[in-house]
């Protein structure tokens, strides 16, 4: 039995593994494009798994931020995945002890999640342990080998598929926003702000990561404050 749950796990683990193969490759190179050596961008992708994280990161590396930065940055951009492993605690079988917590928490992404929170029945160890293998294995290895090969590529290809995280961040926002009017208020006050910060020379003196937190708090606090979202009270038991 426990060998069938781990197996279920990893076929539910491939497709999100195969995902992130090109998402990790294409960290990869643009961490080596931005001077990060690449066993520096492989012990980056080893230690996190979190892209949004990791872009960030290696931004405020390579611009000389410093380690209070690199914390808030990562509090911020990171502190849905604290949110995601409270959820997915709810749905723990009675095997899961604070090993096996700890271990699985670190690899809870949204796609992980998402799978996981699907999933109907309560979630044994063994299942996670499945999940979460095959999109670790690749997420590392697809950053192995972008790095590396970020050095024999022509600087052209280098070049374009540096830019290519990118795209997979706008193809993420882009549906919830031609959906939702705040989502979409939220996007254009972030990048609006950016620019205000990148481009005027008075604000010349903040940083990359500093710009990251302050854009991503002041967006999402305008959302929080023109689009909230209203709580349907449950009726209360006679």
């Amino acid at each position: 039995m426990d060998k069938a749950r781990f197996r279920d796990g990893l076929k539910d683990g491939l497709p999100i593994a195969l995902g992130y193969l090109s998402v990790s490759f294409t960290f990869g190179i643009t961490a080596v494009n931005m001077g990060i050596p690449p066993v520096t961008a492989i012990l980056i992708s080893l230690t996190n798994v979190t892209s949004a994280g990791q872009v960030a990161g290696i931004g405020i590396i390579a611009s000389g931020g410093s380690f209070a930065e690199m914390a808030l940055a990562q509090l911020i951009i990171n502190l849905r995945y604290a949110l995601m492993s409270l959820s997915l605690s709810q749905k723990l079988d009675s095997e899961y002890n604070l090993a096996h917590r700890l271990i699985t928490a670190f690899c809870v992404t949204d796609e992980v999640f998402a799978v996981a929170s699907g999933k109907g029945s309560e979630l044994p160890a063994r299942y996670m342990y499945g999940l979460i293998l095959l999109p670790y294995v690749f997420w590392s290895g697809g950053t192995a080998v972008g790095a590396f090969l970020g050095s024999i590529l022509p600087e052209m290809l280098k070049s374009a598929l540096g830019i290519a995280i990118y795209g997979m961040f706008i193809a993420i926002i882009i549906p919830p926003a031609k959906k939702q009017r705040g989502v979409l208020a939220v996007i254009g006050a972030a990048a609006a702000l950016s620019c205000v910060i990148f481009y005027v020379p008075v604000f010349g003196f903040i940083s990359s990561g500093i710009s990251v937190i302050i854009c991503a708090v002041a967006a999402a606090a305008l959302g929080a404050w023109l689009f909230p979202r209203e709580i349907k009270e449950e009726p209360a038991d006679d």
